[in-house]
């Protein structure tokens, strides 16, 4: 592999991440860079156009108030999230997405997504917080609209960003970015005044159901490695919630999305012997209380009455589209009857392909025959029923003060900015609130440049450092390719594929994983910390045939340094808040008079060192 070139953008806002998230902050930058005389640069890992978790499409948009028409408040939203992450949420956050997310779904028609329309012309809503669309098209509409604002020549694609760089003069001071070239020897240097992380939360962390030649099939977008928690944990970023992983209940083995079924057909599961396990485990929910009886039920809490059933040998479970439809079917026309249909499979054609085709190979008519659901491993992220990411300063004019030291969606290193999966505390965004949160990070990003008198200054031999650690995988493994008759078995490297198999055995055993039905403890923690602690050692030792290799295998850091917080988040708070998505053996209960509060960490980039600390919950409204 020859040595690489390298490439220097100088620019003003950077924004990494071409999703949802990206897109939002790529379009809101562009337009107030320009009244600026500023130049705003977007850099992401694939191509813009089919990036990121809506990379398949969507069959509704899971954020939309209707406060055009009355239908809810952003007061409402903010009751409905904190009651689903179990009474803990940046309401401040939760807030300004709502009161900001219906315009630009809103554009999101003007751009060309077709929507769902009753006759009188309104939105069709799927549940309360959703309206459907034919979503197949979905993020290149968006995409598009993002990228005609920010223009081609400011766009770089196929890039991955490995490291942020800080200014020279101060350490709490973002100065940049430093990313590679996926089909190219080049070495990009991004020079900026702001950033914006916009890349997505972390999959693939830990085992997952699907193994072997099926490694890749699962809910949340196999492509999102943890990058956006990555880059801001090592430039010394306080993160928040990080304990707060996700687990969902999926179709299985095709990991459809069960929320249409639910919402729009009134589907139900039953378990193999015809229960409803949301009844025959009704009295569990009186162990969780308030919360347990608060509707609609926390997703956690509906995830442990599943798990319950399935411990207690009541599997499988089947989502019962065979009743559904037919009770749908029952006195309609032959006409109704093809829409419901249509709309049935439409839900997966437009986001799940997988699942679609799933049933024609296993020769399944939803109409006749019910579908297996599980429960999926835990996913890191932000922007669903969950709230890991960076914890950033709020809006001056609804946050409290213990919530608000800057510029809104700032974290805590001057310039550097968040939005969507990277934005903690503050779930159920999806994919329109990460657009909308993308569009107010974008714009303080600009702000808090005009307001700077000085730029950042980069210190070249910082970056000569990473370059070469960048490259490192390929010339190590150029050197010891000859040790061996075969490349991938090799006493010198290890490839990106055995590390992320290591890693996810590692966290499936000692950090509740799916095969140790989400439980873990602090002996089993510590363990698992030793263990991880060895397997970062031999990270310095990742071979990379090629740039795609290279590629994996920061992929692999992304994920581990993602784990690395969890575990240290999951230690730190002595309590089990969320069943369902993991439980801690030595506190198996909730604890609100000790633990209704935020768990943070921040990791000392120059030492590596961990410093846990409790943050005050504060409620925005009753």
């Amino acid at each position: 592999m020859q040595r690489p070139e390298t490439e220097v953008v100088d620019c003003d806002v950077l924004v990494v991440g071409g999703g949802m998230a990206g897109c939002g902050a790529s379009y809101e930058t562009a337009y107030w860079a320009k009244q600026h005389g500023l130049k705003a640069v977007v850099v992401d890992k694939a191509a813009m156009e089919r990036s990121g978790a809506v990379a398949m499409g969507l069959s509704a948009i899971n954020c939309y108030m209707g406060m055009k028409h009355g239908e809810n408040t952003p007061e409402d939203f903010v009751r409905y999230v904190r009651n689903d992450l179990m009474g803990i949420s940046r309401e401040d956050l939760v807030y300004d997405i709502a009161r900001h997310v219906d315009s630009s779904v809103h554009m999101f028609e003007e751009w060309g997504l077709p929507f769902f329309k009753t006759p009188e012309g309104r939105y069709v809503r799927e549940g309360r917080w959703q309206v459907m669309i034919h979503g197949e098209s979905y993020k290149p509409i968006v995409a598009e609209a993002a990228k005609a604002a920010i223009g081609e020549e400011n766009i770089y694609q196929r890039v991955f960003v490995s490291h942020l760089l800080k200014d020279k003069r101060d350490a709490n001071r973002v100065a940049g970015a430093v990313g590679f070239s996926t089909r190219d020897n080049k070495i990009y240097v991004f020079k900026a005044r702001a950033v914006v992380c916009a890349c997505g939360g972390a999959t693939n962390v830990w085992r997952p159901h699907a193994v072997g030649e099926g490694l890749g099939r699962i809910w949340y977008s196999v492509f999102n490695t943890g990058s956006v928690y990555k880059l801001m944990i090592n430039a010394g970023a306080e993160m928040t919630s990080m304990e707060h992983r996700l687990v969902q209940t999926r179709f299985k083995d095709g990991y459809g999305p069960v929320g249409m079924w639910f919402l729009l057909f009134k589907s139900v599961i039953k378990n193999a012997f015809g229960e409803r396990y949301d009844e025959t485990r009704d009295d569990e929910l009186e162990n969780w209380l308030p919360y347990g009886r608060k509707m609609p039920v926390p997703t956690p809490l509906r995830n442990h009455q599943m798990l319950l059933d399935i411990k207690a040998g009541k599997g499988p479970h089947y989502m019962r589209t065979d009743e559904a439809l037919q009770k749908l079917y029952a006195g309609q026309t032959v006409e109704k009857i093809r829409q419901i249909e249509s709309e049935a499979w439409e839900d997966f054609l437009d986001m799940t392909m997988s699942q679609a085709l799933l049933w024609a190979s296993h020769n399944i008519d939803p109409a006749e025959t019910p579908s297996e659901v599980y429960l999926t491993e835990p996913y890191l992220m932000g922007s669903h029923a969950t709230g890991c990411g960076a914890w950033v300063s709020g809006p001056e004019d609804v946050s409290p003060k213990e919530y608000q030291w800057g510029y809104n969606r700032m974290t805590t290193v001057n310039g550097l900015f968040a939005a969507g999966d990277g934005v903690g505390a503050s779930g159920h965004k999806f994919s329109s609130g990460s657009f909308a949160e993308g569009r107010i990070a974008g714009k303080s990003a600009v702000d808090y440049i005009v307001d700077q008198a000085q730029a950042p200054q980069i210190d070249e031999a910082e970056i000569e450092g990473i370059k070469t650690g960048i490259w490192h995988p390929l010339e190590h493994f150029e050197k010891h390719r000859g040790s061996s008759t075969r490349e991938d078995l090799n006493p010198n490297y290890l490839m990106p594929k055995m590390a992320l198999i290591r890693l996810q055995k590692l966290m499936d055993e000692y950090v509740g994983g799916p095969g140790a039905y989400y439980m873990t403890n602090g002996p089993l923690l510590n363990r698992g910390m030793e263990l991880l602690d060895g397997f970062k050692e031999d990270l310095g030792n990742l071979g990379a045939r090629d740039l795609h290799d290279l590629l994996r295998c920061w992929e692999v850091w992304d994920r581990t340094m993602s784990a690395e917080c969890h575990i240290q988040h999951v230690k730190f708070r002595e309590e089990t808040r969320w069943p369902g998505y993991y439980y801690n053996a030595d506190h198996p209960e909730l604890d609100d008079e000790n633990w209704k509060c935020f768990v943070n960490s921040r990791r000392d980039p120059a030492t590596g060192e961990w410093e846990m600390s409790k943050k005050p919950y504060i409620p925005a409204c009753d």
